[in-house]
């Protein structure tokens, strides 16, 4: 998963985590909230009162009588003045029931006693609890409402954040690792970007390609030089042999001698020709220009290898289409990398076994080639370093120079080819080649 998608997750989930806390903590919220504001209502109300008392007296409420009391229409509110005793002090803000013209209510009660001409009087201001409740769900809706625009609005200032963050990432993913065909060959700019993480990180795959390539470049001119080099006295040694060999006094022994020799140097200078064509390819030193026709190219590799085929009684289906045409191609490499893959499908088949080659368009317009035998397949733990040079499966058979399938690697990476392998032990192994779509 991408650092971006980690982050957009991780934000908008934090944030919906902060929805879900806020909305069941909500009611609680806007419980406390009418509740102080309740309180600090009373409080004003209740210096309102005194205000007037000390003004204009307590005969202002009393008129002539005892005590006061008043109410609303609706019995929301009501206030109310009585004489109490000298030594009863109270200052409070508290939920109680009162029974006003038969009606038992639950109200928010301010009680509050205070001194005037000597005498304790009490003062209540009271509202009920049905009233203050009233606002609380709209109150509950409209913040719920605010909070979902802010949370809104975080997140896509926070995406917009985490773009502009991990761009400069993305530059260096798509411009270092994605779809890089080695060597890698263009300049290494550095990213412009103000992260010190993401400039380290920058530099140092920078430092990192620089260093393979060009370890890989001197392995290539060791290869590509010591292969030259070792032709010439290769071919001198052998034509010593060759001429030894002609000699009519040798005799049986020394003869025989001679022609193992003659292998071993007719193999050496095999390795030595597929290591050259490596380099070659490596190179670029071949042109990719030319059109060919698969059937016609499998035609002639089957022509080629036929005596292979007729001496472990080998049979070969081709189901190639004849309208098959690949161009920007190399037919010469081509066809190595085909004879070499038919070649191997023999080696490692068994006797009266059978080759299957076919081919088909994918959905993506890509052409893929299939070369499927029935031998004695590739073990699972070889399969991932077959294509290395030297490599040998089926050790037991002792057999191959391990650059045949190096060859088929080097030439599908020119090309720009796809290759894959499935194989089974005592079943059989699949070669698959994908031509990208032109």
């Amino acid at each position: 998963m991408k650092l971006s998608t980690k982050l957009t997750l991780f934000i908008t989930g934090s944030k919906l985590a902060i929805v879900l806390l806020f909305v069941l903590a909500l009611p609680f919220l806007i419980k406390q909230i009418a509740s102080q504001y309740t309180n600090y209502t009373l409080n004003q109300q209740r210096q309102k009162v005194l205000d007037i008392v000390n003004k204009n007296g307590l005969d202002y409420y009393f008129q002539g009588e005892d005590n006061y009391g008043s109410y609303t229409m609706l019995k929301e509110e009501f206030i109310a003045l009585l004489p109490v005793e000298s030594n009863l002090k109270m200052d409070t803000i508290k939920d109680s029931q009162r029974l006003i013209e038969s009606d038992t209510l639950n109200y928010r009660v301010l009680s509050y006693t205070f001194k005037n001409d000597n005498k304790n009087y009490l003062l209540e201001i009271g509202k009920t609890t049905a009233s203050i409740n009233q606002y609380n769900k709209p109150l509950q809706q409209f913040a719920l409402f605010v909070l979902i625009i802010l949370i809104v609005l975080t997140i896509l200032i926070d995406l917009t954040f985490v773009r502009i963050l991990v761009r400069p990432l993305a530059k260096i993913i798509g411009s270092r690792l994605t779809n890089r065909r080695f060597p890698f060959k263009d300049n290494q700019e550095q990213i412009q970007t103000s992260t010190t993480d993401f400039k380290y990180l920058d530099e140092s795959l920078i430092l990192l390609m620089s260093q393979i390539n060009e370890a890989f470049y001197k392995e290539r001119d060791f290869t590509s030089n010591a292969s030259h080099e070792l032709m010439t006295p290769i071919s001198i040694l052998q034509n010593k042999l060759e001429n030894l060999l002609s000699n009519e006094n040798l005799d049986e022994e020394i003869s025989l001698a001679i022609i193992e020799m003659m292998k071993t140097v007719n193999r050496l200078k095999n390795i030595t020709k597929s290591l050259l064509l490596i380099s070659r390819i490596e190179n670029e030193q071949y042109i990719r220009k030319e059109e060919i026709k698969p059937l016609l190219l499998f035609k002639e590799i089957i022509e080629e290898i036929d005596h292979r085929l007729e001496e472990k009684h080998i049979q070969i289906s081709l189901n190639v289409s004849p309208d098959a045409v690949l161009k920007g191609v190399n037919k010469d490499l081509l066809f190595q990398l085909f004879f070499n893959l038919i070649h191997n499908a023999i080696k490692f088949n068994r006797d009266q076994g059978e080759i299957f080659i076919s081919d088909k368009y994918l959905n993506n317009g890509a052409y893929e080639i299939t070369i499927t035998d029935t031998g004695v397949g590739i073990p699972k733990d070889d399969l991932v370093s077959i294509f290395d040079r030297f490599k040998k499966t089926n050790l037991q058979e002792d057999v191959g120079y391990g650059l045949g399938l190096a060859i088929v690697k080097s030439i599908a990476m020119y090309h720009q080819l796809q290759t894959s392998v499935q194989s089974e032990v005592g079943k059989g192994t699949t070669f698959t080649i994908t031509f990208p779509k032109v």
